[in-house]
């Protein structure tokens, strides 16, 4: 089990283990919050009460990026289409993680939405 907490702690989030790989995405908002991305199944991931997180929705309309409501630290992104069993936690907020053990892997979602260390 791991826990992702914002700065403040006021909005965290439990997964059923580390993640071995983990997504980092070029899109116009992934790049600006410098997220790496560990993804779940929602039935599986803990979620904070609904008023420790705010949604922030924009553009196509399917994902809604959460961030804490007292220190506004993005915590993770669901979907709003309800066709994907995915989610993600931003695993930067998962304190102890071995970095030198998790694959990042990155992920261009600006122009091809493929992963680049594919062949």
């Amino acid at each position: 089990m791991i826990e992702a907490a914002c700065h403040c702690g006021a909005a965290r989030l439990t997964a059923p283990a580390a993640p071995t790989e983990v997504s980092e995405c070029n899109c116009s908002i992934c790049r600006r919050l410098g997220a790496r991305w560990a993804y779940y199944s929602p039935r599986d991931v803990t979620l904070p009460d609904g008023r420790r997180t705010e949604p922030y929705v924009w553009g196509d309309r399917m994902l809604a990026f959460h961030r804490c409501r007292t220190c506004g630290v993005v915590t993770h992104w669901q979907s709003l289409d309800g066709t994907r069993d995915r989610m993600a936690i931003n695993a930067r907020l998962v304190d102890g993680l071995d970095w030198d053990h998790i694959r990042i892997r990155p992920f261009d979602g600006a122009n091809t939405w493929r992963y680049l260390d594919e062949d």
